[in-house]
């Protein structure tokens, strides 16, 4: 297979443990390119069973004269949990994994998250690689090794720190993305640009009816340059001591909306959407930032077909409590990541309840 013509090529600099990036056509075809960053004789894929039919063949051809095997999961975030990580690392002993295996992570943020802390966990961390198949992955959750799982009480509330050798993002794979998956994938975008690159979310309201068409051009852009902030901001803060927590712009709200749906009701980007708009809204209420800067965000939320209002039904109350529960809390206060406008993000720690409250009161029309 001859090298895919001129793909993107982005590094994440962590020193020994700096890896690439690649965005592109044809990627997973291009063995050359990714085997060399297997350097064991084990392989283990974590898949999906919406993606390995479509893929995993693929992938296989790729991996000649080794020995692997695949584990697949049933498609959604609800299967995310612990009891999955430990069937995978059933899977990792049956194939006879050994300090240099390698996992392949060929599916979305589901996948991807539990497959990293799979490797993460077996013989206390072994290589593994991310081919997201979704624009959510490609963009945000494939790079800067975040792994974990999912609890009742919330999301991501056990993970660890665990960089991929490499990652495989091949556009050619969301083409059989449905329309709901592709949009949720936009909203990282836009919080990329949101929280620290003014330039690059007027370069988005310029181009968001071509990403909203999927033009092929414009959607390589627009995932390379939001993988290029990313890494920077990992390659700065790795482990989110400080200014990699900018990057959960919209999440407290978020996980918090994706949480109290039970995993089903908003998709990870959807949840994102809303959570961006609801943390405008609440640096307007706080004034830290003008009614200008949400009604912009909205727009261009709203042309990219993103969700921007809670779902009905939802308790503020339960949220609340729900948003009580986020990693990035310390001493038993919020600590949310506002903004003083489009491209100038900020944490903020001690943030009082009773204006939050009050902001998702005025979302549900409670």
């Amino acid at each position: 297979m001859t090298d895919t013509p001129n793909p993107r090529h982005i590094d994440v600099a962590l020193g020994e443990r700096s890896y690439p990036v690649w965005i592109g056509q044809g990627l997973l075809d291009d063995h050359a390119r990714w085997r060399s960053a297997l350097r064991g004789k084990h392989v283990l894929v974590i898949s999906n069973t919406t993606v390995a039919p479509l893929y995993l063949d693929r992938v296989a051809k790729g991996l000649d004269g080794l020995r692997w095997s695949s584990f697949l999961l049933d498609d959604g975030e609800a299967h995310k949990t612990f009891a999955n990580v430990g069937l995978a690392l059933d899977a990792l002993a049956l194939l006879g994994a050994t300090r240099d295996a390698c996992v392949i992570a060929l599916g979305g943020g589901v996948v991807g998250d539990l497959a990293g802390f799979s490797a993460a966990c077996w013989m206390r961390g072994i290589d593994f690689i991310q081919m997201p198949t979704t624009l959510l992955a490609m963009v945000d959750s494939s790079v800067g090794g975040k792994t974990g799982v999912n609890l009742p009480a919330g999301k991501n509330l056990v993970g660890a720190f665990h960089q991929p050798r490499a990652v495989v993002a091949d556009i050619d794979t969301l083409a059989s993305l449905p329309d709901r998956e592709y949009r949720a994938g936009l909203a990282e975008v836009v919080k990329g640009a949101a929280i620290g690159d003014l330039p690059f979310f007027e370069w988005l309201e310029q181009h968001a009816d071509a990403l909203a068409a999927r033009e092929k051009g414009p959607l390589i852009e627009a995932i390379a340059r939001k993988v290029r902030y990313k890494a920077g901001v990992v390659a700065r803060d790795e482990t989110e001591q400080g200014e990699r927590a900018l990057l959960n712009l919209g999440h407290t709200f978020g996980h918090a909306l994706e949480t109290a749906g039970k995993y089903t009701t908003l998709l990870h980007g959807e949840g994102v959407a809303v959570g961006m708009v609801l943390a405008a809204q609440l640096s307007e209420r706080l004034g830290m930032s003008q009614a200008a800067d949400t009604a912009r965000l909205h727009r261009l939320l709203a042309r990219l077909n993103l969700p921007t209002a809670i779902p009905q039904g939802m308790d503020p109350e339960q949220l609340l409590a729900l948003m009580r529960l986020d990693k990035k809390n310390t001493a038993g206060t919020l600590r949310l990541i506002l903004w003083h406008g489009i491209g100038k993000a900020e944490i903020v720690g001690g943030v009082n309840e009773a204006p939050v409250l009050a902001t998702l009161k005025n979302a549900t029309g409670a």
